[in-house]
């Protein structure tokens, strides 16, 4: 009887366990970050604020479903969205509390540039396209409802961007928000590029 007790319990402790993510080993949590993060934003508003900031495009898609967690990113100038200055593949899975968005650079960028309108057109693109940032990922815990905030290791994020040595990100993403801080900095600790006053504030627009 004890011994029936003993494999319920460890039975119930297991779907326990279990209850907290979906078949594809995804917590809530985890599912709820990738999903604030998709979508189209702009920085518009502070741009029409604040001359010191320019209005950007950031988008991001959901891609490779079956492989995991991976977004598609471009970043452009809002009027030259056929021309991004930044185009990347963020991976995010997670580490205990902590939420990991791995950043990836495409061998052939160029030719993904667009393809967000039709993203099946991603499935052609495979993991030897592309190459893994070092030191580069964004660790992010979750302050409260659709809320996590984190940065880049300190000084792990290589950068040679007009004489910078190193880089750093600092955000914040929210449900309709993403606050993202972006700056270099030369071998002297001199920020050489990126913005000075705080972070460009992208909001959901789609």
């Amino acid at each position: 009887m004890k011994k029936a007790l003993f494999i319920f319990a460890a039975v119930a402790l297991f779907i326990s366990c279990k209850s907290g993510q979906n078949q594809t080993g995804n917590s809530k949590e985890l599912q709820e970050l990738v999903t604030v993060m998709q979508g189209h934003y702009s920085s518009e508003k502070q741009s029409k604020a604040d001359e010191d900031y320019f209005n950007i495009s950031l988008r991001m898609t959901p891609i490779w479903k079956s492989k995991g967690n991976y977004l598609f990113v471009e970043q452009a100038i809002f009027d030259k969205q056929d021309k991004p200055y930044r185009v990347r593949i963020y991976k995010v899975s997670q580490r205990g509390d902590e939420f990991i968005s791995e950043i990836y650079t495409l061998k052939n960028e160029k030719a993904w540039i667009g393809k967000w309108a039709t993203p099946e057109a991603y499935d052609q693109l495979t993991e030897a396209d592309i190459e893994l940032k070092q030191g580069c990922e964004v660790v992010l815990k979750r302050t409260g409802k659709n809320k996590f905030e984190g940065a880049t290791g300190d000084k792990t994020c290589p950068s040679e961007l007009r004489g910078a040595s190193w880089a750093n990100s600092i955000v914040t993403v929210t449900e309709n928000e993403i606050l993202s801080w972006d700056q270099g900095f030369d071998k002297d600790g001199k920020q050489v590029w990126g913005a000075t006053k705080g972070g460009y504030a992208f909001i959901k627009i789609q």
